[in-house]
Order: structure tokens, then sequence, then C-alpha cells
């Protein structure tokens, strides 16, 4: 047993433990801390002696420039039709089809279940889109009444997935089954590969003149908001007055949006894409304002509008709720006016034979031929995807766009 004189002794000991122990590791704490002053002192002092005679390492690193993004840019493509559309669809994606590029497919929630499963089934069974893996079909099918607002929510619910699957795509375009390409992929992807990547063609006006009052101040409700069928827009009462917090603009629901322009309007970081997503529910064919709206009324994209969709279209004037159906008799015009696309068109017509066999040298119902084309028969196998062969389309383009970027006009025709 230990003593009461040790006992005593220990418990003396003890007690100045804790205080020796404190002592110690502040102790400690300083001389680290000074050795880590002074180091730094002496890494701050070299540094700046080394910027008074040579350039430091860090600062050409931080001055490098990124790195290069690929010269042939990328598109990503929603097309989208509706009931009876699954055939007219499957011929413009095989039509506009390049291994380079990003496909979301969307039949509306109009179509029949096994018209969408045929088009899911089609895709998966497809060698070279099963290969490659760059098309994607939705699968939960969205309502789409086209007068109302949500072609505009659809489109919005494209641009999401494409943003979320695939990062490093340039362009979005955004198609229909009744659409058609008067240009090969090779054409579209050589010229837009010179082009700055931060450019919008999307046709708009700020004058709008009879949809002022058929349009903006009547107040509409779109039924597939909220019902799984398919039924007319109705009107309720009073008009309302036209906005003064933002200008309203309006022009073409088909256009070739820069992914810049893309995010903003999906992660809306100022707030306004989502205050006017809310304004034109209520709008009239609101595909063919809002993304106008957003972007002539967001300043630092005003500098990137080009005035144009890269569509051949024929109107009324003025214009109906749908263009005219284009048939063999307006090719030349088609051809003349430099277009990447023109709609719309009827299934199987013969002036889509006309396209296939002239401009884009498609045949028997196969891809349209470009660089990537590799196998017997062609295109049944992927080569070099960024191989890219332009022929002709793409001097009619590169004079479209030539004369559209010219100044002073590209200026003075940006949201006006």
């Amino acid at each position: 047993m230990m003593k009461l004189k040790e006992f005593k002794s220990f418990h003396f000991e003890k007690r100045w433990v804790f205080p020796l122990a404190m002592a110690s590791i502040i102790s400690i704490f300083i001389f680290a801390t000074c050795i880590d002053l002074g180091t730094v002192y002496k890494i701050n002092s070299i540094r700046v002696n080394l910027n008074k005679t040579t350039s430091f390492a860090e600062e050409k690193i931080e001055s490098s420039p990124p790195p290069p993004r690929p010269t042939v840019p990328r598109f990503a493509y929603l097309v989208s039709g509706s009931r009876g559309d699954l055939n007219k669809l499957w011929r413009t994606v095989r039509a506009v089809y390049h291994p380079w590029n990003y496909y979301v497919l969307h039949l509306d929630l109009e179509s029949p279940v096994e018209e969408r499963i045929e088009l899911a089934s089609r895709v998966e069974n497809d060698l070279v889109f099963s290969s490659v893996g760059n098309v994607y079909v939705i699968p939960k099918a969205n309502m789409v009444t086209y007068r109302g607002p949500t072609m505009v929510s659809n489109t919005l619910h494209a641009c999401a997935i494409l943003l979320k699957k695939f990062k490093d795509w340039d362009w979005f375009i955004n198609l229909s089954a009744s659409d058609y390409p008067l240009v090969t992929q090779d054409d579209l992807l050589y010229t837009f590969r010179d082009l700055k990547r931060d450019l919008n063609f999307i046709e708009h006006t700020s004058h709008l003149g009879w949809k002022e009052n058929k349009r903006a101040m009547p107040l509409m409700v779109d039924p597939g908001l909220y019902q799984n069928t398919k039924s007319d827009i109705f009107w309720v009462q009073p008009k309302r007055a036209l906005p003064t917090s933002f200008k309203l603009f309006t022009g073409s629901a088909w256009m070739i949006l820069s992914r810049s322009f893309v995010e903003y309007c999906i992660w809306g970081w100022d707030n306004l894409p989502r205050t006017l997503l809310m304004y034109y529910t209520n709008f009239v064919s609101s595909p063919e304002g809002y993304f106008q709206t957003v972007i002539c009324n967001a300043p630092e994209f005003v500098p990137t509008v080009v005035n144009h969709d890269m569509h051949f279209i024929s109107w009324d004037t003025p214009p109906k709720q749908h263009p005219h159906t284009l048939n063999i008799n307006d090719t030349d015009k088609m051809i003349a006016s430099g277009a990447a696309f023109a709609r719309k068109f009827k299934q199987d017509t013969i002036v889509l034979d006309r396209i296939d066999g002239e401009l884009l040298h498609r045949e028997n119902g196969s891809f349209t031929p470009g660089g990537w084309c590799k196998g017997d028969p062609p295109c049944t196998k992927v080569g070099k995807p960024t191989r890219v062969k332009p022929g002709p389309g793409a001097q009619r383009l590169r004079g479209l766009i030539g004369k559209l970027l010219q100044q002073p006009k590209f200026s003075q025709s940006q949201c006006q």
C-alpha cells in the first residue's frame, strides 16, 4: 500500500502536471507560429524579388488561355411530334443525324402509347444510334398544345435534359416532325465552326402590330397545363395592359440558341426568365414570344442576336396560326433562301424526295452522308466524327449568314 507521505507527494506532483502541460503546448504553438510566419515572410520576400527581376511561373500559368474548344462545333437537337407523326419524325431525325451531335426526341401525350414505344424501340435497335449513344427519347411524354405555353415548357424540358446529359454542345436547335433540312449536317458544322459560339439565331421584332390586341392583351387559360387530354384554350376577362417592366417581342418559334443563353433560360440567375415564363403562361402562341422577350430584355445577350431563324417558311400576310404547307413548286425558293431548314411538310411527299436526292444525297431512308460515314452500305458504321465534307449547301448557308452578320445591318437589326 502507498504510504501517506508518498500519497501526499503524488498528489502534489499531479497538481502541477496540467499547468506544465498547458504551458508546453502554448510554447510549442508560439514557436511553430513564429517559424510559420518567418517562412511565409521569406517566401513572400523571395516572390517579390523574383517579380522584380523575372516573371514568376505562377503568373504564366494564370495568364495562359483556357484549352481550345473543338474546331468542329456540336449541335443539340430537340425533334418533337404528336399523334401520327412517328414516321415523319423518324425521317427528319435520320436526315439531320450526325454522330458528333446530340438528339432529344419527343412524341407528346396525344400520340398513342404504341407510337412512343415504337420510337424508343427504333432508337434502341438502330446499330448506329446504339453504338454512339447520342440519341435520347423522352420516356414520359409531355402535353403540348402549341397555342398555349406547354410548347415552351416542353422546349425548356429538352434543354434541361441536354444540359444534364451532354456537357459539350454549343448550339441548341428545335425542330418538329414537319421540319426538314435543306443542307447536310456537314454543311452546317462547317459553316458554324468559324462563328462565335455565343451567337443566337432568333427571328424577332418589337413591332407587335395586330398581335398587340389579339395576343398580348387578351388573357387565356391553357387546359393542357392541368389535363391529360388536349383541348383548345379558353379566354378570360378582363384584358390586361401591356407590361411596363419589360418590352415585348415576337417572332418565330424555331431558332438556334447558344449554350450560354440556354443556360441562362434554365438557371435564370437574375429571375427574368422565370418572371417572363409566368407572364407567357396566359399568352396566345407563347413560343413565338417567350425566348425573343427574354433575350432582348437581357442586355448581355442583345449583342449576340441574329435576326433570322435559319428556316424557310411561307406565311400569309398577316400570318395565321400555321404557315403554308410546302410542295414541289417551292423547291427553287427554298434553295435560293440559303436557309438550313424548311417547314412545314406533309409526310413522304415528292418535295422531300427531291430534297433527299438533290440537296442531301440521301438514299433509301438512310442517313444523310457525311465525312463520318463508313461501312457497306455507306453510313452503317461510324468513322471519324469530326471529319467534315461540306458541299454546295455550305456555300448557300455561308452566303446567308454573311449577309446577316454584315455591319451595320447586324447591329441595327438587334432587338428593334
